[in-house]
């Protein structure tokens, strides 16, 4: 068996996992930006006809979680673990949302980098032969982010320039093991599954990840989250290309998750210091989601920005054949309303997945 570690944060899968369904449901806002084509399911009512942001919230997890099952050709039987999380204290939508699955669940927590954590570990659960199939889901809503970390809606507060929209919406991804042919693979059991393994053609595979590290630049800006989190980006991003022995050339995108427009350019400039230039292939998932004239401010935000990207936009365009890798590094914010108030900084946090398409 080769040895997957690779450098200092990395792992090089070595039979990597593949993507076999995946799911986006959005809010209405959400679908009226530039990528509402893309998106899977729209909800227009915004309480999805709960009594609660919180229950609108589960709701959305669970209309994901299903879609993602059904759109992978799978039962919920075949599911043997979910990785899930929210921003939610003691993650309320994940555990409301998907308790009636009746499936074993890994809850995680990784603010809005909760999208490539949950992907890290399924990956890892499945290439480690632990399970077949692995449901990774996140979700966030921004009625239920208002309430629990900035201001009652009906406070009717003004917004900064730096400030980020919580985006709306769930992202599930069905994470697979592969059949397709290893280098070992005796020819027999090849032919066995060789249906399957033709099935698997343009579509996705995890190939490798690299685990983000708390970053901490004393920022205590709640409000400008995208200069907390980009630091984070950064050394993942400069850390993959050291562990994989890369430059940015060997991605055709390195796609963040919410950083938005003050973010990214403190992450180029990062980048710059460390010996990269990342500008010609990046894209901010936060910073695509709504048009100019949508009042986001500095963009969308949330752990469902970068999810619903992802599985909306992303892995459509490389299924198409339109990119072929991809590192997707959704970022997070680990602040709480408790160390907010308690007048500590904010650190972030970001984790980065190779996807690469199956040719």
């Amino acid at each position: 068996m080769a040895f997957k570690q690779k450098g200092k944060q990395s792992i090089s899968f070595e039979n990597p996992p593949v993507i076999t369904g995946a799911a986006s449901v959005v809010g209405k806002k959400e679908a009226e930006g530039p990528y509402g084509k893309y998106f899977d399911i729209i909800e227009e009512d915004s309480k999805l006809g709960e009594d609660t942001w919180e229950e609108a919230e589960a709701k959305l997890q669970e209309t994901a979680a299903k879609k993602a099952i059904q759109s992978a050709g799978l039962k919920t039987k075949d599911i043997r673990y979910m990785v899930a999380g929210d921003l939610l204290g003691q993650l309320m939508a994940s555990s409301f949302g998907l308790s009636d699955l009746e499936i074993p669940l890994f809850g995680v927590y990784g603010a809005c980098s909760t999208m490539g954590e949950s992907l890290g570990i399924a990956s890892m659960i499945v290439d480690g032969e632990f399970a077949e199939h692995v449901l990774a889901i996140t979700s966030s809503h921004f009625a239920s982010a208002e309430k629990q970390f900035r201001f009652p809606l009906g406070y009717g507060n003004q917004r900064p320039k730096a400030a980020t929209w919580t985006v709306t919406g769930s992202g599930a991804i069905i994470v697979s093991r592969s059949v397709r042919k290893k280098e070992l693979q005796e020819k027999a059991e090849y032919d066995r599954v060789s249906d399957r393994a033709k099935a698997e053609k343009g579509k996705v595979k995890i190939k490798g990840i690299t685990t983000g590290k708390i970053v901490d630049y004393g920022v205590k800006d709640s409000m400008n989250m995208g200069a907390c989190m980009a630091p984070a980006a950064g050394e993942v991003i400069v850390q993959n290309f050291a562990d994989f022995g890369c430059q940015p050339e060997f991605y055709d995108k390195i796609i963040t998750g919410d950083l938005g427009k003050v973010g990214k350019d403190i992450l180029i400039d990062f980048v710059r210091t460390k010996g990269y230039d990342i500008e010609r292939q990046y894209m901010d998932c936060g910073i695509e989601i709504y048009g100019e004239s949508q009042n986001a401010q500095a963009g969308g935000s949330g752990c469902g920005c970068s999810a619903v990207m992802l599985t909306g936009y992303i892995l459509k365009m490389m299924e198409k054949g339109d990119w072929k890798r991809v590192l997707f590094v959704p970022t997070g914010a680990l602040l709480s309303q408790v160390s907010f108030n308690e007048g500590n900084s904010v650190p972030g946090i970001a984790h980065a997945v190779v996807l690469e398409r199956i040719s």
